[in-house]
Order: structure tokens, then sequence, then C-alpha cells
């Protein structure tokens, strides 16, 4: 069990981070945030840990409500020069969710499976939203969400986005980066943009209109073409690969899809806002899994 009470004291002896002016911060998160500004000591020391073993006390906590209060959110910590964590159910074994920075807690709010598309087999859903939450609605009509790490009773969909969740049945249905289709983002300098596979007239579109966008997917596109070659011969093509980067889904062959190169960055490159679409797979009527067959064979009796 965490020990509160000595967190709370080391967080009194403890400066916040450097040059962040943090009581000026919370007032002007508080002008803007129609959710929960908790800059006092006992949230810091709830919020300095998750399911791993690092301590890492925040400047403050978040609980925006929607989108709006993440766009203000950022914009204020952009101003003050505070740095950003998003956190969902905080069951990162490996500190993901520990900073010493404003963490943006989607838990509690920004849960809602915004809409199904059942002809496609697809769902609209805020990052906030439970795993378990998507599935039982899912299997309403006999579908589910393939990866199923084994904290799916409480981790969100944003979190499995930031960390490229697996499980058991991921063997079968594919990593998290494989379900998804398209992401609502942010950037820390404030742009927001809807991201998915890119055809190559899109992406003429998109430099050609300039801006933030176009220089953010024009140096997208150098990465490609400077590194192309070593991603293809040193990026393993196994069904676990979730360290690093993924930047084999910038290649030509894999559509230049910024969504899936987004998925396991852990918030380094952008906010998640709403997962716009997600794959899901047609269920078996059956909940026993066989390792003995191939993935192939499962997913070919799923569709």
């Amino acid at each position: 069990m965490i020990d509160l009470i000595g967190a709370v004291e080391r967080i009194r002896s403890a400066a916040p981070a450097p040059k962040i002016e943090a009581a000026k911060l919370q007032r002007a998160l508080r002008e803007k945030v129609r959710g929960e500004v908790r800059f006092d000591d006992g949230s810091r020391a709830l919020y300095s840990t998750d399911a791993s073993n690092y301590r890492q006390i925040p400047i403050g906590v978040v609980v925006p409500k929607d989108v709006d209060d993440v766009v203000a959110t950022v914009a204020m910590c952009r101003e003050f020069g505070a740095p950003v964590t998003s956190r969902g159910g905080g069951t990162s074994l490996a500190g993901q969710t520990c900073n010493v920075s404003v963490i943006m807690d989607f838990s509690k709010y920004m849960h809602r499976i915004i809409d199904i598309d059942w002809d496609r087999k697809c769902a609209r859903v805020e990052p906030g939203c439970v795993l378990d939450d998507l599935r039982k609605k899912a299997e309403e009509r006999h579908l589910t969400f393939g990866p199923d790490p084994a904290t799916h009773d409480h981790n969100t969909l944003g979190g499995m986005i930031g960390n490229n969740s697996c499980g058991t049945h991921s063997v079968m249905a594919g990593k998290t980066e494989e379900n998804i289709l398209e992401l609502d983002i942010l950037t820390y300098d404030g742009l927001r943009m809807r991201v998915g596979a890119t055809s190559e007239e899109e992406y003429q579109r998109i430099v050609s209109g300039g801006g933030r966008r176009g220089e953010i997917y024009a140096g997208l596109k150098k990465i490609v073409e400077r590194y192309g070659d070593e991603i293809r011969r040193r990026f393993p093509n196994i069904p676990r690969r979730v360290s690093g980067y993924n930047l084999p889904d910038l290649l030509p062959e894999n559509g230049f899809d910024v969504a899936r190169a987004i998925v396991g960055t852990e918030c380094t490159c952008a906010v998640t806002l709403d997962t716009r679409e997600q794959r899901r797979w047609q269920g078996p009527p059956y909940s026993a899994y066989s390792p003995s067959r191939s993935r192939d064979e499962h997913r070919k009796e799923g569709k």
C-alpha cells in the first residue's frame, strides 16, 4: 500500500519543477477549465504513482470534463512552460503516467462511447473509456475489441493507445496499433488534427496547405525517405513488437499511417482527444482460446 502520509510530507518539502510558477498556473487553469484542478498535496501524492514502482511528484492534476478543457489545459501549460502527461486507469507498469508535470486524468469524465458504426464494425470513443465498457456494448452484436490486457475491467482505451497494449487475444486480433483507424489528437503547440492512413494525394494536399500540419507531415515523410531502408531492415516483424516508436507504420507500403505511428508514444508526441474509429473484429461464439491454432485461422473464423 502506498505510504500517502509519507508521500505528502515529501511533497511539502519538495519544490515544484524549476521555473514553473505552480500557484499562478493553478489559478490560470481554474479560470479556464470547467473540470477539476487539483494542486493540493493529497492529490499530488495520489497521482505520484501508478501500477509501477516509480514515484514522480506531479506539479498538479487536471480532471477535464471535455475536449475544450483539454485544449485549455495544454494551452495554459504551454504558456507556463509546464509539461503535460495523459493518464487513464493508471495501470502502467513502467511509470508511464508518473511525471513531474501536469497530469490530465481522462477516466472520470471523458469516458463515453461516442458512437458505433455496426456496419463497418468500428466505434468512436473518448480516451477515458474503459475497455470492458466498449467490449460489453460490442458484444450485443457479437463483436469485440481484440487486445485485452489483464487490467481490462479498469484500463482505458486512451491508455491502451499510449502503451500499444496487447493481451492474450492480441495474438489473433493484433495489437492496439493494428486496431486503430483514426485519432483526433492535440499537439503541445495547440494544433488539433485528425490523423490516420494517408494517401499520396492527401499527403500532397496537406503539405501544399502549409502551416504547422503541413510542416509535421513533411517532417515525417523526411524520416521515411532518409531511414526507410533501415526501418525495414531493423524493425522485426513480430506480433508483439511494442518497444520504441512505430516508424514502420509511416512506410508507404503501410499507408503512411500517422495514427498508428502515434500509438505507443505515451503522450510524447500528442494528446489523444478521441479515437475517431477503432476497428473491431467479429467475436467467436465462445470465450476459450486454443493457442495451437494460428492467428490467421482465428481471424478468418471471426469474420
